[in-house]
């Protein structure tokens, strides 16, 4: 117990010294003295917080390139059927260097983009290609080995611009009005849709436990089966539930997870991934990752490497800069509009759970910074080749664990740094490791849907498509767009009727409804970019953050300031007392007398002793 105290008292210390330090300061920790420091933010909670979510999105390091393998990036196939040129050995050959380029390629994007979204805007989330986005990219617009409508190279080129237009539309402030002008009701359900949105992924097998799976007859099934029994669209050829995988995730990673939680244990969810992940690794166990199969053997051998690093040989910058045809323009509007609702959704979503958000402003501290990094992510993302890069919705985990300020990013990308030297390590955390933490973060971010306003029908019908869609369609884009359509096609309806009828026909519980305005509190342009078409040297600076700060430093010195003149005047009394105890003893006591009458009259008189010493 000793030990376990002491460790505690260091680490308090250690978060009390780095909250003091400019560190501390620029994030913006509790106790770093800035006006707008984050309560509850410490060093320690910030570090666990971001190897929580690392562990948490670790996984997009080997999905992101099983899928983009798929699309079969900047390799030549001559054949008239995709399907066919899985048989040439030279394109096979190709395919297998394009994959380790894109395991490469998602580590650097994923650490450079995740500092910079820490650092710049103080976001604790985490930076990554978007599931979802690069199943969109793989499937319907490359296609299976280029066999869709635009050719691996000119989708990059897609993404490319369509990140500068999204930096562009930033810098306009579109992106933070839409932010915050989409209804409240809608915004709390778009945190719920992400949160059933986790749970589909953490449930389904290529991401998750596998306890649903594909339908013949439904849209979704009863998984669970053996990795034998599981075809390649994810249907169960029966033995469904047997699969010991699966329950190992479940109480393991799930059950063991939730009771430490429960118990308010600080390491919980990085301690579930972990014990699954370690139990997973012996390859004789039935639930190893490294079956005794081609695959396997080539997974275990890469395993045992520990280290390696690989350079981006084929996809650095490989964009086909010339042009041809309309099916480019059809994809670079798709992305837009697909990302436009998808990363904006999900970054201010994180910043609600985070707390981040004022509720006067509906905006949240550096939303201009965050939406500037994440669109300039996508672009750069591109010339790393690989597809849209996005805020990672898994960023919930650690901001369950207690993550508020940008070290969570930071903490992120360095992990992902390390990831590119130790990727044999961190590519073998297996997804039914991950599965139980995304349905914990996915039912605690479920909170929010109490927040709807269900008394009027007008708000809670487009709130509930809102969060039904986005799980059912893989996308928390669609699932926005709907919400937003049936919101305006309701209350559009509503306001004529009430209008024509001059107020006469209204819904019942009409004057329930949550009020609403396309103007938001300080116009559509961000306040920096007012600040410099105001020809203010520092534009990047809140005028008012910085005026605070500058009182805070005035009292500071005066405080200072005062603490020295208390401590002279104490210093005199003192150096009278050690002088009187020389002097004969009549004298002694003509000098205590005037050392009396002196206290009297330093700032001190009336103070007990004990406050004087801590001054």
């Amino acid at each position: 117990m000793k030990v376990l105290q002491r460790l505690s008292e260091w680490i308090e210390e250690i978060d009390f010294k780095i909250a003091r330090s400019p560190v501390g300061r620029w994030f913006r920790l509790e106790g770093c003295g800035h006006v707008r420091e984050r309560r509850g933010s410490r060093f320690s909670v910030e570090l666990r917080a971001g190897l929580t979510t690392f562990c948490a999105m670790a996984y997009i390091l080997a999905v992101n390139a099983s899928i983009m393998i798929d699309t079969g990036g900047p390799c030549d196939c001559t054949a008239s059927d995709p399907k066919q040129c899985d048989t040439d050995q030279a394109f096979l050959a190709c395919k297998q260097n394009f994959h380790r380029d894109v395991v490469t390629a998602t580590a650097a994007i994923s650490c450079l983009s995740s500092v910079c979204m820490g650092v710049f805007a103080n976001m604790p989330v985490g930076m990554a290609p978007g599931m979802g986005l690069n199943a969109y990219f793989a499937y319907q617009v490359v296609g299976y080995n280029g066999s869709g409508r635009v050719p691996y190279r000119e989708a990059l080129l897609a993404v490319f611009v369509e990140g500068f237009i999204f930096t562009g539309l930033t810098i306009i402030g579109l992106r933070q009005w839409l932010a915050r002008a989409i209804p409240a009701s809608l915004k709390f359900a778009t945190g719920a849709g992400i949160g059933l949105y986790l749970t589909i992924i953490g449930l389904t097998p290529s991401a998750g436990l596998g306890v649903v799976g594909h339908s013949a007859s439904d849209i979704v099934g009863l998984g669970g089966c053996p990795p034998e029994y599981l075809s390649a669209d994810y249907t169960c050829d029966g033995h469904e539930l047997q699969s010991a995988r699966m329950w190992v995730g479940i109480f393991c990673g799930g059950v063991f997870t939730a009771i430490l939680m429960m118990y308010r244990f600080k390491g919980a969810v990085l301690a579930g991934i972990a014990l699954v992940t370690i139990a997973s690794w012996p390859r004789r166990s039935k639930i190893t990752m490294f079956p005794h199969t081609d695959s396997g053997n080539s997974d275990f051998d890469f395993f045992k490497k520990v280290v390696s690093f690989r350079k981006i040989n084929s996809i650095l910058v490989a964009q086909n800069w010339k042009v041809t045809g309309g099916q480019f323009a059809v994809a670079l509007i798709t992305f837009l509009y697909v990302d436009i609702m998808d990363t904006t959704g999900t970054l201010y979503s994180m910043a609600h759970y985070a707390g981040l958000v004022d509720q006067r402003t509906q905006d949240f501290e550096g939303s201009a910074v965050a939406y500037l990094v994440d669109a300039l992510s996508i672009s750069i993302g591109s010339l790393f080749g690989v597809s849209p890069v996005t805020a990672f919705i898994e960023s919930g985990s650690g901001i369950s664990a207690g993550g508020k300020t940008g070290l969570v990013g930071v903490v992120i990308g360095i992990c992902f740094f390390i990831s590119l030297f130790f990727a044999p390590i961190f590519s073998s955390i297996p997804v039914w490791a991950t599965g139980s933490t995304l349905v914990l973060v996915g039912s605690l971010m479920m909170k929010s849907s109490a927040l709807i306003n269900w008394s009027y029908l007008g708000d809670s019908i487009p709130a509930f498509i809102t969060i039904a869609l986005m799980p059912l369609t893989y996308s928390i884009a669609y699932g926005l767009i709907a919400g937003i359509i049936s919101y305006i096609v309701l209350n559009t309806i509503i306001y004529l009727i009430d209008k024509a009828s001059a107020g006469k026909i209204t819904p019942g519980d009409y004057d329930q409804k949550e009020p609403w305005t396309w103007r938001v509190e300080g116009g559509l342009l961000p306040p920096w970019v007012k600040r410099l078409c105001h020809g203010e040297k520092r534009f990047w600076e809140d005028p008012t953050d910085r005026k605070l700060d500058e009182n805070m430093d005035l009292e500071m010195s005066h405080t200072t300031s005062s603490m020295t003149e208390k401590k002279t005047n104490v210093d005199s009394v003192v150096l009278k007392e050690t002088t009187a105890d020389h002097l004969p003893l009549d004298e002694q006591i003509g000098e205590s007398e005037s050392i009396r009458e002196v206290r009297h009259d330093t700032p001190y008189a009336g103070i007990d002793t004990e406050t004087r010493m801590r001054i």
